[in-house]
């Protein structure tokens, strides 16, 4: 795989003088010891334009931003900011220069509240102390900016849900003034509703002379924003094109070095008669986030969870698994009333549930421990002799995990140093470790690459082919189309519509999800 390949650029003092791009990287090579995280990366990113950075997990996209932005140096080569070479100290140096940079990982404080958050490094000020009159206004400002007036900027940003964390922390960006925005998988989390705002944001943010570095596995919303694409992999820069000169199938390959033949595993034919239920809920309701919902799950059975994102759906698999106080109704596990009311009874051999949270960095995993440290950590009683850990045995458990899963790490590493695809990998290989019955998913394909999907995807199959039970929340329709045998669709805290079949198609996901009749179940009018 070449790292010489075209770039569509047009190279400084090209055609009679042209003005330089505003950031060019030049060979960029990053070492971690012996390890090559990026080598001979190049880059061009011209003012009023949207540039779109793809790879799998792992291909070097993260110590790319990295090095824009300041946070590591690059161990050669050259960047150049208005055709300048330049080399940061920090962050602060590349925010100086007006490059600001939105990471998945959210930087902003829980406990603060939205205002202070969007404010924190250069508060306005009266008289030497920070005026927070001023502080609230400026947030209004650039809350409003991005679509986002319903956001009270006093509300704590702990009691935010995740799209709206990352509207906020998208804000605080803008709010920094910057020449060049770099968002790393800024959509990931959002809602249709706030993907459509920041859609719109880009595109008059670009209008406006910004330049934009956008990194996502997302390609619809490559398609739509990008002016030029590049494709990264195994740490070499592939390609530079103009949007729309490579087909999707292309970009696959060039991300995946293969063809990615079948998506999803193909659905089992569906059972002459329906079995006993593994799971089931009963008029299961929790404050005004559920309002009676009863659903049953089969063994082998995957069930995808629908709607528009805040019906219910995440709170329906928490209360599952016994992290809501002052749930009503009924849960049954094969048949008997249960009534879990911590992770911990969820989990027991009784009941055998699990669950794979939204947010893997701060719910799922622990960054700082070890990737082996982290795949035990919901088993680690199996591993014990006595009050002793057996380390021969919890190392062969890792080792086999590790082999299963294709988790592609060290495993006495800090689980934080891997690419968000391996941290998936990981946060559901710990659970696969305690041989649960019943899987409960929220969105596990959030933000990595299309292989690690596919990889997930044959895994959950292969897992309900064994007949585990699985309950799958996600916001992908080509997910709940692919891999789901039935969706219940959620709405207002309520299952308000259940597709089978051929009956689950994206048209059916969407009516369902707005609560209108779909065409297909519509009587014919009368020409």
């Amino acid at each position: 795989m070449s790292h010489a390949a075209s770039d569509p650029s047009p190279r400084p003092g090209a055609g009679g003088g042209a003005a330089p791009p505003l950031l060019e990287l030049d060979n960029i090579v990053k070492h971690y010891g012996p390890v090559v995280a990026l080598a001979y990366g190049r880059l061009r990113c011209e003012a009023g334009s949207i540039h779109a950075v793809m790879g799998e997990n792992g291909a070097g996209k993260s110590t790319l931003i990295k090095i824009i932005s300041g946070v590591v140096t690059p161990t050669a080569g050259e960047m150049r900011l208005d055709g300048v070479p330049v080399r940061f100290r920090g962050p602060l140096d590349a925010q100086a220069q007006g490059i600001v940079c939105v990471f998945q990982e959210l930087s902003l404080m829980p406990d603060l509240s939205v205002a202070d958050n969007i404010g924190i490094t250069d508060p306005p000020r009266r008289f030497g102390l920070i005026d927070s009159r001023a502080q609230f206004a400026n947030a209004q400002r650039l809350l409003a900016e991005i679509g986002c007036e319903g956001i009270d900027p006093r509300e704590r940003v702990r009691d935010l849900p995740l799209s709206r964390r990352q509207m906020v922390e998208i804000a605080k960006a803008l709010g920094r003034r910057p020449r060049l925005l770099i968002l790393d998988e800024a959509t990931s989390a959002l809602t249709a509703d706030d993907v459509a705002r920041v859609v719109t944001l880009l595109k008059r943010l670009r209008s406006e002379g910004m330049c934009i570095l956008y990194i996502s596995h997302r390609m619809h919303e490559i398609r739509e924003l990008a002016d030029t694409c590049s494709v990264f992999a195994n740490g070499l820069h592939v390609e530079s094109f103009v949007s729309g000169e490579r087909t999707e199938d292309q970009i696959v390959r060039m991300m995946i070095g293969r063809e990615l033949s079948q998506m999803f595993p193909p659905k089992p034919l569906p059972p002459a008669t329906r079995a006993a239920p593994v799971i089931e809920t009963r008029n299961l309701a929790w404050e005004d986030r559920l309002r009676g919902v009863s659903l049953t799950a089969t063994a082998g059975e995957i069930v995808g969870l629908g709607g528009l994102d805040g019906q219910g759906q995440r709170e329906f698999l928490l209360a599952l698994f016994g992290c809501l106080a002052g749930t009503t109704g009924e849960m049954l596990v094969d048949g008997r009333v249960v009534r879990p009311g911590s992770p911990h009874a969820a989990m027991s051999d009784t009941l055998k549930l699990a669950l794979i949270p939204e947010d893997r960095k701060t719910e799922g995993l622990m960054l700082p421990m070890t990737v082996a440290e982290n795949l035990t950590a919901a088993t680690l009683g199996d591993w014990c002799r006595g009050p002793f850990l057996d380390r021969a045995r919890e190392g062969a458990a890792v080792a086999d995990i590790v082999r299963r899963m294709q988790i592609k790490a060290v495993v006495d590493l800090p689980v934080g140093t891997l690419s968000g695809g391996n941290q998936q990998k990981v946060a559901i290989g710990k659970w696969l470790l305690a041989g649960p019955r019943v899987l409960l998913l929220c969105d596990p394909t959030r933000g990595i690459d299309v292989g690690t999907k596919q990889e997930i995807y044959r895994l959950l199959r292969t897992l309900a082919e064994a007949g585990t039970t699985i309950l799958l929340y996600t916001t992908d329709y080509d997910e709940l189309i692919g891999l789901c045998d039935r969706v219940e669709i959620f709405y207002g805290g309520r299952i308000t519509r259940t597709l089978t079949g051929d009956g689950i198609t994206e048209q059916a996901i969407i009516a369902g999800a707005l609560d209108i009749a779909s065409a297909s179940t519509q009587p014919e009018m009368a020409s």
